[in-house]
């Protein structure tokens, strides 16, 4: 469990004044958790900060006021593009205005309501709570009848606000809102959620930060989410049957975003509707595909688990599953377990990555058991990790005398290896694939930048890939310096992940742009 779960922040200052640390360092650490939870938002529909040209327009030199002729339904929707600010203002532009905005489906972004609308970005931990902005958001949700096309509640300090907290989400539950994202600004960072939240019906997209969950157990039977597509929860505590009422409840749910959870994460999927599940920053501990039969994508990305232990990835009835990754040979098991099959793969899965340790043997000997379930497997990305000693060598006669892998001689078309260092495991990896692999089409190997500022000499280093008796004489090679320093991860954009027009979305392409290596 999170240390500062349940803890204020005057206690947390005076810890870290006991222990002799910088208690400035707790507001730097809260500063960048909102910058990695307002990342995962979703942008508000409307922008304080779009431009209007006037070039080129016709002026009427009798001064006839033509725009306030239009119909209604076309002032309408030029209003429900506009920020609420903007919208509510137009009423003073004419008599034929005046009732409009009242009628229109509105946009609420607070950040808007700030002096800069919001042009800063997110405000500091520590600094006074926009006391003025807070009170305009009431303003606006009296005043409007409803309902509310998009709201988003980012930038209150909810602790400071419990009564307008707990009258907004009256309001927008009697008045109806379409799309919700309800931030918590820290602190405390376990502000416990009104249950009011689960009575609203009208949601299609809801996005919660920084809060506890309401407790399930206490809320009405009655109580479920029939419109909602989007779901996202970003550094929530929750217990594990809060998530699965969550799921239960929400019929037509397609996208699940989990970001940063407070506490370990056991997710038990069971889900009739749900495309898309992604995973960011957690505590992961177990995971369990049970039956989700519409389930296309799995992503996971920078998962700890806890020092010593292993966490599970069960995969059960998913029979559309095509991409999955970056799972974590030597840090999870994978299982997989199709009900009626004695075999344990996934015959759907056609893209998958995967984060590996080179220099950790124990890690690398898992990497074939992992490929072994995915016999239809069609493109690999693999993401190389050094992050300790070395401890352990893995040459070609381990992979050679390792047994068959079905995907890498009959399916694997495309491989791509991102930051590699030059360890002998990696390029006996590379050649391995290079030699067995019939369908091999495009082999795309990033070499991490340290090893040019290093001065090893990376031409050495590849040469033994290059000189590889290829199975697939045609098969097209492209080396490229990383772009990227002090490499974290994986690449990662969660935006594309969820997008189901990008084909592949753990190819970025980022390395395009970067500096290619000839031998």
């Amino acid at each position: 469990m999170d240390p500062m779960i349940g803890v204020s922040r005057s206690d947390m200052l005076a810890g870290l004044e006991r222990d002799g640390l910088d208690p400035g360092t707790l507001d730097a650490g809260t500063n960048l958790l909102l910058h990695v939870v307002y990342d995962y938002l979703p942008d508000p529909p409307v922008s304080p900060t779009a431009t209007l040209s006037l070039a080129g327009a016709s002026w009427v030199p009798d001064g006839v006021d033509r725009i306030s002729c239009l119909p209604d339904v076309v002032l309408r929707d030029i209003i429900s593009r506009l920020p609420a600010k903007d919208a509510a203002r137009t009423a003073a532009l004419a008599s034929r205005w005046r009732p409009l905005w009242r009628s229109v489906p509105l946009t609420l972004v607070d950040s808007h309501l700030l002096p800069d609308g919001g042009a800063r970005g997110q405000l500091v931990i520590g600094a006074p709570s926009p006391r003025a902005v807070t009170a305009a958001v009431s303003r606006v949700l009296a005043a409007h009848p409803g309902p509310f096309r998009c709201v988003h509640l980012t930038r209150t300090t909810m602790e400071e606000h419990r009564g307008e907290m707990s009258r907004w989400l009256d309001i927008l539950v009697a008045k109806g809102v379409q799309e919700l994202i309800f931030v918590n600004r820290p602190w405390p960072i376990d502000l416990r959620l009104p249950a009011t939240l689960f009575s609203c019906s009208t949601l299609t997209r809801l996005y919660l930060g920084v809060w506890r969950l309401p407790d399930t157990a206490a809320v009405p039977r009655g109580a479920r989410f029939p419109n909602l597509k989007e779901l996202g929860l970003c550094f929530c505590v929750m217990e594990d049957r809060d998530l699965a009422f969550m799921l239960e409840r929400s019929p037509v749910l397609e996208f699940l975003v989990l970001m940063g959870s407070q506490t370990g994460v056991r997710l038990r999927l069971v889900s009739q509707s749900l495309r898309c599940l992604q995973l960011g920053f957690t505590c992961l501990e177990d995971i369990e595909v049970v039956d989700a039969p519409r389930l296309e994508r799995l992503f996971q990305r920078d998962t700890d688990v806890t020092e010593g232990d292993t966490a599970t990835i069960k995969i059960g009835r998913a029979p559309n599953l095509r991409v999955l990754g970056y799972l974590q040979p030597g840090e999870q098991e994978l299982e997989v377990c199709v009900a009626g099959s004695k075999e344990k793969i996934a015959l759907s899965v056609q893209i998958l990555a995967i984060e590996v340790r080179f220099g950790v043997r124990s890690a690398v000997k898992k990497v074939p058991g992992f490929l072994r379930c995915f016999p239809n497997l069609e493109t690999l990305h693999v993401q190389s990790r050094i992050d300790e000693e070395p401890n352990g060598k893995v040459n070609l006669k381990f992979w050679q005398e390792g047994g068959p892998m079905k995907c890498v001689v009959q399916s694997i078309k495309k491989v791509f290896f991102y930051e590699f260092q030059g360890l002998r495991s990696e390029v006996a990896f590379l050649k391995f694939i290079a030699e067995r692999g019939r369908v091999l089409e495009q082999m795309v190997v990033v070499v991490a930048s340290e090893c040019f500022s290093s001065g090893d000499n990376v031409n050495a280093k590849l040469k033994p890939l290059i000189s590889a008796k290829w199975s697939n004489k045609a098969c097209k090679v492209e080396l490229f310096k990383s772009p990227l320093d002090n490499v974290g991860g994986p690449a990662y954009c969660h935006e594309i992940a969820s997008d189901f027009e990008v084909a592949d979305p753990f190819d970025l392409n980022y390395y395009y742009e970067a500096e290619r290596i000839s031998l």
